[in-house]
């Protein structure tokens, strides 16, 4: 009985998770042409993946992508988690506000930004000029750092709501009688979240910071959308380089074997995170 209650999520795990990847572990193996026949090449590969000094400078920029966006990201959204998390006056209103950007598609946030990040019919370069604070509109897309900061601003303003509804889950979850303990010992707001508040949401910021990590090491809609991997390239991350492999250069068996280490990076550092961040032997 047990068997057949999860069969259905069984077979849709089988059918787009465990089948797509043995698939494209063999894809991996191969020389796969997008026409024609494909041929076993063994690791040739994963050879070719030494040599390649684009992924390596993609990947780079990613875990640098990564690093940023994920603290900007926290930092963000964890003091709204504290403003939201006990009810007040239009605290309905305030976490929908903040939460609304998350229900947009990452494909359309960044259609959305790279109109208001246009210099010439967008809006923080025709404003900014128009108010007096530039003598001239600018690009904020000509050159890596004002585009990268754009980016990680975008991102920031799509994603911080969801993380902020995971953190007040955590939040919430913690007993109330242990902060009114504490402040009645003389705890002040600082130490009651060092002893209290971070220890006890030990779970809840593993699966915030994971999922925030994944989504930023898989990174492509925004620099595609916005950027084209620009300027002069350095922006590309390591899906837009896999992308970049498999669909323009039509070398889809390279793709795979880019994927299947893209993949094994993030097993590596989703167990490190879990591990950093398990609960003391002895703590429920």
């Amino acid at each position: 009985m047990g068997l057949l209650y999860v069969a259905p999520a069984v077979a849709l795990v089988t059918v787009f998770f465990i089948v797509p990847l043995a698939m494209t572990a063999w894809m991996s193996l191969n020389n796969w042409p997008l026409m024609g026949e494909h041929s076993y090449i063994g690791l040739g590969n994963y050879w070719a993946i030494l040599r390649d000094t684009r992924f390596w400078n993609a990947l780079r920029f990613t875990g640098w992508y990564t690093l940023v966006v994920t603290i900007a990201i926290f930092a963000v959204a964890f003091p709204l988690a504290i403003f939201i998390e006990r009810p007040r006056a239009m605290t309905n209103v305030y976490r929908t506000a903040f939460f609304m950007p998350a229900v947009i598609g990452f494909a359309s946030a960044s259609l959305l930004w790279s109109w208001l990040l246009n210099v010439d019919s967008g809006l923080f370069s025709p404003a900014a000029y128009a108010l007096g604070l530039t003598e001239k509109k600018f690009n904020l897309l000509a050159t890596f750092q004002p585009a990268f900061w754009s980016i990680i601003a975008m991102v920031v303003w799509k994603v911080a709501g969801f993380t902020m509804i995971i953190l007040m889950t955590g939040l919430q979850s913690i007993p109330s009688e242990l902060q009114e303990a504490a402040m009645i010992d003389g705890a002040g707001p600082f130490a009651r979240f060092r002893a209290i508040t971070l220890p006890l949401m030990r779970r809840t910021l593993a699966l915030a910071l994971i999922l925030s990590v994944a989504g930023s090491i898989l990174a492509f809609d925004q620099f595609y959308i916005i950027l084209r991997g620009g300027p002069r390239n350095q922006t590309l991350t390591a899906v837009y380089w896999i992308f970049n492999q498999s669909f323009v250069s039509f070398k889809l068996g390279y793709g795979a074997a880019l994927s299947m280490i893209l993949l094994l990076i993030l097993v590596v550092l989703s167990l490190v995170q879990l591990w950093l961040l398990r609960k003391p032997e002895g703590v429920d």
